[in-house]
């Protein structure tokens, strides 16, 4: 069942680039370079600077966590981004964590073009926070530079999460479109109940035929085909007048349809909808259109209405599959974390702790809710033979840690 917590403000601020999963090292450090004080617990943001030199260092929440299987979110990991100034690409730097009163290496990166170094690690032991810091290898221009640290105790209590155990959806679920909107693009597909199930810790979003139509469907307007195609039924629901946060990130861990002929998506929506005059947008955290699509099949969008004109900005991830695991992995082949952080001046978009994007400007102020879907849209129906229905979607959790406020 979803667990609803209530959060303190915390300013949220805004990291990227490369995963590194943290692996078992040597122990280094020591109190006779710096005083370590056990019982401190630093904030998840810290900025340290000295001479030319600069590091800021970021614990995010639990965020990483690809995979096969179903899997607990309190056993996905962090994300730990240190941004270094001057930028030198390749400077090595090392990550540690605090072992009582000294330091001990847990992995090591290389410092990318943009100055920016990721890390994967663990959020916290026994159900206590971990306390982190990075170190900043001699290079040819610039000596050794120690950061300050971070604490990953700021993200341990999520405000809401469901990990869909048991048989049926909790009541803070609702379906979404239930009516066929004749005149619009889904003119042939609606939300119905019978397109959703939970099972093995997971639910599951399908598009199926609706076996209640007596009728085919004729594709009008802008998307027109010709023939006639079966009415289909979508997995399409939210939260809705049950649960809605402002600011935060806010994550699915989601294992995407696999053929073309409906798309995947996790997004949000204001509270009180999206139509003209709405003060709020639509922040689509994750699409995905299916394998083999062109453009790679994800994409990540902001639709916002200026006026009564609808404006959409974001689009395609460039390089998609660059943020999969290996050759073996894949959007519809195994479960990966797609997660979005919400600030009042910039959204950032993530796969499994990886940057994929971000968006600046006319980002909503006020409280969204989350939406899990499959959806077919007219464009897409006749790309799929109604024989190689059903098509599903699963989405193992879903976690929001709201920070509220301003940042």
């Amino acid at each position: 069942m979803p667990n609803l917590r209530l959060c303190a403000a915390t300013a949220l601020l805004l990291p990227a680039s490369l995963l590194a999963w943290a692996q078992p090292g040597s122990a280094t450090g020591s109190t006779s370079d710096e005083q370590v004080v056990a019982d401190e617990v630093p904030a998840h943001v810290s900025v340290r600077a000295t001479g030319h030199q600069r590091i800021r260092l970021e614990a995010l929440p639990q965020v990483v966590q690809q995979g096969s299987a179903v899997a607990s979110p309190d056993a996905a990991r962090a994300a730990v981004v240190a941004t270094l100034r001057p930028v030198r690409p390749g400077r090595r730097v090392q990550l540690q964590v605090r072992d009582g009163d000294s330091w001990r290496a847990v992995a090591s990166r290389r410092q990318d073009r943009l100055g920016r170094v990721q890390f994967a690690a663990a959020a916290a032991v026994d159900g206590t926070a971990l306390t982190y810091r990075v170190k900043a290898m001699a290079s040819s221009s610039t000596s050794p530079l120690k950061s300050a640290p971070v604490s990953t105790a700021r993200w341990l209590d999520p405000t809401w999460t469901d990990e869909f155990e048991g048989s049926q959806l909790d009541p803070v679920w609702n379906h979404r479109g239930r009516e066929y909107a004749h005149g619009s693009r889904r003119s042939c597909a609606k939300g119905d109940p019978r397109a959703v199930s939970v099972a093995g810790g997971a639910v599951r979003l399908s598009v199926i035929r609706d076996p209640d139509a007596t009728t085919r469907c004729r594709i009008q307007g802008r998307d027109a085909r010709a023939g006639r195609f079966a009415y289909r039924l979508n997995g399409h629901i939210g939260t809705q007048h049950s649960f809605a946060f402002r600011y935060g990130v806010a994550a699915a861990r989601v294992k995407f349809h696999r053929l073309r002929g409906q798309h995947g998506a996790f997004w949000l929506q204001p509270v009180d909808g999206m139509q003209a005059g709405a003060l709020g947008t639509e922040i689509d955290v994750a699409e995905y259109f299916g394998d083999h699509h062109p453009q790679g099949g994800l994409a990540s969008f902001m639709h916002r209405y200026e006026g009564k004109r609808r404006i959409a900005s974001g689009g395609w991830i460039p390089n998609s599959r660059s943020f999969l695991a290996g050759r073996g992995d894949g959007w519809s082949r195994n479960y990966h974390v797609f997660s979005v952080e919400w600030t009042p001046r910039m959204l950032v978009f993530r796969i499994d702790g990886q940057e994929t994007g971000r968006l600046r400007g006319k980002v909503s102020g006020v409280p969204q809710f989350p939406i899990l879907s499959l959806i077919a849209a007219n464009y897409e129906i006749p790309k799929i033979e109604e024989e190689r229905l059903p098509q599903h979607m699963y989405v193992d959790w879903v976690r929001v840690w709201e920070t509220g406020g301003g940042a």
